[in-house]
């Protein structure tokens, strides 16, 4: 079998090779042997465990990202919206009904769940008035 001469196949236990620093910190073991032009080659299992390590750093990444988008998700949630809602006084029928619709819009959500509990209704009120206003406009 005749060896490619990108790549030598050797065990990266062999002994030879460097030291090399990854990201998270530790120290690993790079199985290489040197050519005759002086230049080191990473033998196939070095390449491939290399590969390995990032899809795995990758995948981490992923689903790290997902459990951070699920959990602001949750934080500003239409159930979450209602429940405020539910709490608060002197909302009117109207604009109760106007803030579930409302609420199906993402953006309105986080900027109601993130407004001081005393400022909600008013701005509620004012989109209420903005909405009625452009009905009757078009109208």
């Amino acid at each position: 079998m005749s060896a490619d001469p990108a790549f030598v196949d050797e065990d990266a236990s062999s002994g030879s090779g460097e030291d090399v620093s990854m990201l998270d910190g530790h120290t690993k073991r790079q199985s290489a042997t040197q050519n005759s032009g002086g230049r080191r080659k990473r033998s196939r299992k070095a390449t491939g465990d290399a590969i390995v390590e990032a899809m795995l750093e990758i995948a981490a990444a992923s689903k790290m990202r997902a459990a951070a988008l699920t959990k602001n998700e949750e934080r500003f949630s239409i159930s979450k919206c209602i429940k405020v809602l539910d709490e608060m006084q002197d909302v009117n029928q109207r604009v109760y009904f106007f803030a579930l619709d409302l609420f199906e819009n993402p953006n309105a959500r986080e900027t109601f769940i993130s407004l001081k509990s005393e400022r909600r209704l008013t701005w509620l009120q004012g989109k209420f008035s903005t909405s009625s206003s452009s009905t009757v406009r078009e109208s």
